[in-house]
């Protein structure tokens, strides 16, 4: 127990409290006034004046401070045998008591003391003024020193065992789920290996030392910490051998939470002098944002470590010592209460657990494991089950209408299995057509179609029909190839009889075979639809395959999208393929072209009308704005007649850059605004032509685009601006987000596009209701006064109205520049979501995990100045930032702890990995809680 420093004229002394407080102090110098107080304070306790002291001994440490101030430092028990036996609450009585009247005792000598004092000399009086001013502040900060150690709780210590941590998982990687100690044997087994490939002689470089602890993006943090370290030794090192790295890494690595605290506080305290200056924590807030790179954070590092001192330092003594740093890391989340917790996903954690299920049996936690599978795939199970069935109905049908025939006596069961494979190639080859139809997509997204049809898969089952697709013509050709042709070739001519009709009496060459229509068409179409096939693929789609020029423009979205154009021949291939098919005499056997017409005249209709109304929504470029991260924002005239949902998107074409080319973007714009807008990233090379034909000529000197400057963006008024053609809109899952009474949101980067559209919707409903409620109440208020023998029924605001939905938005980014996208959104949210409709969480990837010690100084002013102004330190709104990635287990709990018995619209845009997570996690709290949850996730 710490008590506050009282000024005394004494040196360092220790002593003990026996038998109601016997105090032996130990022989020093200087302390007159010591033994006087320690006999009357042990008079006070034999006296037994109110109080009956048990005879227990305890240890006090006081302390003599550079300006003649006696700091009770600690009191403890003392090794006895008697006191061990001591409960432990008659202990913390006695403490307790022995506390108070040391501090009554020597508040009273110090008065005393003064009053003695004033008699002496010039010089004396001098140091006695300079104590007396000193005294209160002293004292003000040592009893906040000790209301510190009072709150330092055990939930406290325990959230403080995981900050501050110099290794965690992005120094030790992953692979370890052992204890502490055998994790901890692993890790040094690796630094031990890279301290033999990194030294030189015996000797690690000090500038080496973070890349062999694994603090490989840190390196200025990481020797800092040396440095730290070494001047624990008295030493100013340069080079270290391997004994003095295992004594560092044993130090870093270090479970105390205590011993990081020192590290971390010597880090900053460069002199050694066991205080913290405004200048040392602003070069330790300078290496935290250069380690996460965060420059603009860098650039504002005096500003916020005059907020430190502001909050640390109110006596304005000019320095903070280390408990009052360790106050403000445990007390982090308290700040963090003091404003709105609008993205604070602790608010939900601390709901009580009603909504949790834990079956006992295991039949029954099966039977609901089925029952959320069944309920989140029944949709996909009928669709792909009635196409199954269909093409073994057709196969089946097919194979036994060819064994009858007279070539099977030829070709056998070849022949049988090439016919059927046949059949369900032209079904496939109808159906692959069907999926990529968006307009009639999305028409049947408004019809009652959408509940049992799931259209959101539409891309998912255009990619299934395809491999189906390569299924049957490996099936088809190859049986056609390796059996059918040589059987032809070598049968006997009372065999050839049977089928000679069909070749003209005479028996065809190999050669004959594959030079007619059916054999180059065959193998044209084979040709093509690989080619299609593989440019289709992901590795070659997104650009993962390398290869060198000029084979490299094979890769990428270009060669996709042109490839894939190579289908209409294909399809004029497949009719004339089978208007020539062997052993089909009659029009009506000849059955592709029933197959292919109705879709292919649909898929006709559709580009055709993509075509004339691409031209009638040509669209006039309002503003264009380079973001950071290498974002454009366009803002763009709403063509007439334009009507759109939140979550759908748009077909762009730039006929400067290509006639052909169409790319798809989210609407970033609500469908009551005014103008249309969309957010492009600038990837490929669509994208970077786009980029450079609206800001080719301009200055853009003054428009500074990357991390660097991420507060700064640019806007260009373009003279002659470029011509932009517009198609769409098309249905996207977002859509249907009014289905749902709760939303989880998630985008990752570019991909909160789709959601932010949603989110001004959200805000413009709300603000129309707002406004509609206002005129409400006026017109009771003015019918009350005109009407008063009336009874007028005011009309219900809520009939006929949209229900409120809640949504929780999830955006996950990796850049800080990022927020400088939708700031304009958060800050409207911050400021009229009033009801609490929408909450905002935001997710910085590119800085270390909270617990991690180059992001504690960071957290700790981020805390401080929400809670003194309300912005967020990296944002630059009210909307706090976190740090690293979420834990979608905690979320997707936190929200089912809020909503029990709800259906939850999870919706997502982003990498495929996550989502894979993420649809886990869906189907996991689906049977875990009375909340389900409906994963979506958007395909373009």
């Amino acid at each position: 127990m710490k008590l506050s420093p009282l000024s005394f004229s004494s040196s360092r002394s220790s002593f003990s409290h026996d038998d109601g407080v016997e105090l032996r102090p130990s022989p020093v110098a200087g302390g007159a006034m010591l033994p006087v107080f320690l006999n009357d304070l042990t008079r006070n306790g034999d006296s037994g004046s109110g109080s009956s002291w048990e005879r227990e001994l305890v240890e006090v440490t006081l302390e003599l401070n550079g300006d003649d101030s006696i700091v009770v430092c600690g009191m403890s028990e003392a090794a006895s045998v008697d006191s061990r036996s001591r409960s432990a609450g008659r202990l913390t009585r006695s403490l307790s008591t022995a506390s108070s009247r040391i501090r009554q005792k020597l508040g009273r000598l110090l008065r005393s003391d003064s009053t003695k004092t004033t008699t002496s000399s010039i010089a004396g009086e001098r140091d006695l003024e300079r104590q007396t001013a000193e005294t209160p502040i002293m004292s003000a900060r040592d009893k906040r020193r000790e209301d510190a150690v009072l709150q330092r709780s055990t939930s406290s210590a325990q959230r403080a065992l995981k900050g501050l941590q110099f290794i965690n998982k992005t120094t030790r990687g992953n692979s370890c789920d052992c204890d502490w100690d055998c994790d901890c044997d692993q890790m040094w087994k690796k630094v031990e290996k890279r301290f033999g490939s990194l030294s030189r002689d015996g000797l690690l470089a000090r500038e080496d030392f973070g890349e062999c602890v694994g603090m490989v993006d840190s390196k200025e943090f990481a020797v800092s910490v040396f440095d730290a370290l070494a001047r624990r030794r008295r030493q100013k090192l340069e080079k270290i051998t391997k004994d003095e790295l295992r004594d560092f890494w044993l130090q870093i690595s270090d479970q105390s939470f205590d011993a990081r605290l020192q590290i971390f506080f010597d880090m900053a305290d460069s002199n050694e002098d066991g205080k913290i200056t405004r200048e040392e924590i602003k070069e330790l807030l300078m290496l935290s944002a250069s380690a996460n790179k965060l420059a603009k954070l860098k650039e504002q590092a005096e500003e916020y470590a005059s907020l430190i001192m502001e909050e640390l330092d109110p006596e304005d003594l000019g320095y903070i010592e280390l408990w009052q740093l360790e106050t403000l890391l445990l007390q982090r989340d308290a700040y963090m209460n003091y404003s709105r917790p609008l993205s604070t996903t602790s608010v939900g954690m601390s709901t009580p657990r009603r909504s949790l299920i834990r079956p006992r049996h295991v039949v029954r936690k099966c039977r609901q494991k089925l029952q959320c599978l069944f309920l989140d795939n029944w949709r996909r199970s009928w669709v792909l089950l009635l196409w199954v069935i269909i093409m073994a109905i057709l196969f089946v049908w097919k194979f036994l209408q060819y064994r009858d025939k007279a070539a099977f006596k030829v070709m056998g069961y070849c022949l049988t299995t090439a016919k059927g494979a046949a059949e369900t190639l032209k079904l496939n080859m109808a159906l692959v057509l069907l999926p990529v139809c968006r307009n009639t997509l999305t028409w049947l997204r408004s019809t009652r179609a959408r509940a049992f049809v799931p259209f959101d898969d539409n891309i998912n089952f255009h990619k299934i029909i395809a491999c189906a697709i390569v299924i049957g013509i490996l099936v088809h050709a190859g049986t056609h190839l390796a059996c059918d042709f040589p059987r032809i070739i070598n049968s006997s001519p009372e065999e050839f009889a049977l089928i000679a009709s069909s070749f003209n009496g005479a028996k065809p060459t190999f050669k004959d075979l594959m030079t007619g229509a059916e054999g180059i068409t065959g193998i044209s179409m084979v040709i093509l639809i690989t080619i299609a096939f593989t440019l289709a693929s992901a590795h070659f789609r997104r650009n993962r395959v390398r290869l060198p020029a000029p084979l490299d423009r094979l890769t990428g979205f270009n060669a996709f999208w042109y490839t894939h154009h190579l289908l209409v021949v294909v399809y004029i291939m497949l009719i004339v393929h089978g208007t020539f098919l062997f052993f089909a005499d009659k029009w009506y056997q000849k059955t592709t072209w029933m197959y292919i017409s109705v879709p292919l005249v649909l898929y006709v209709a559709e580009r055709s009308l993509r075509a004339c109304r691409s031209n009638h929504y040509s669209v006039k470029i309002l503003k264009v704005s380079m973001l950071p991260g290498e974002v454009l924002s366009l803002l763009m005239s709403k063509p007439p007649g334009f009507k759109y949902k939140s979550g759908q998107y748009i077909f762009l074409q730039c006929p400067k850059i290509s006639r052909f080319e169409w790319h798809p973007f989210s609407i970033t714009s609500a469908p009551g605004d005014e103008q249309l807008s969309v957010h492009i990233r600038t990837l490929g090379d669509w994208t970077e032509e786009l980029q450079r034909v609206l800001t080719v000529g301009k200055d853009l000197s003054s428009c500074v685009i990357g991390r660097a400057k991420f507060s700064a963006y640019c806007n260009i008024d373009l003279a002659h601006r470029p011509k932009l053609l517009v198609d769409g809109p098309y249905g996207a899952p977002a859509q249907d987000y009014r289905s749902y009474d709760v939303l989880l949101l998630i985008g990752l980067g570019i991909g909160a596009t789709p959601f932010i559209s949603i989110l001004k919707d959200l805000l413009n409903n709300s603000r129309e209701e707002q406004t509609e409620n206002e005129f409400s109440r006026s017109d009771i208020s003015w019918n009350s006064h005109t009407s008063s023998y009336t009874t007028t029924t005011p009309t219900s605001t809520h009939g006929g109205k949209k229900k409120a939905v809640k949504a929780h938005f999830y955006w996950v980014t990796r850049e800080p520049g990022s927020v400088e996208w939708f700031r304009g959104v958060m800050e409207e949210i911050s400021d009229m979501d009033c009801r609490g409709q929408i909450e905002l969480h935001n997710y910085l990837t590119s800085v270390y995990d909270e617990g991690d010690a180059r992001s504690t100084l960071i957290k700790m002013v981020q805390a401080l100045n929400h809670a003194k102004h309300g912005v967020d330190i990296l944002s630059g709104t009210r909307v706090r930032t976190h740090f690293a990635r979420p834990n979608w287990k905690e979320v997707f709990s936190s929200v089912a702890r809020k909503h029990p018995n709800s259906t939850v619209g999870v919706f997502y845009c982003g990498i495929p990995t996550v989502a894979k997570e993420l649809k886990k996690q869906a189907q996991e709290m689906s049977q875990r809680t009375t909340t389900r949850f409906e994963f979506h996730k958007e395909h373009f």
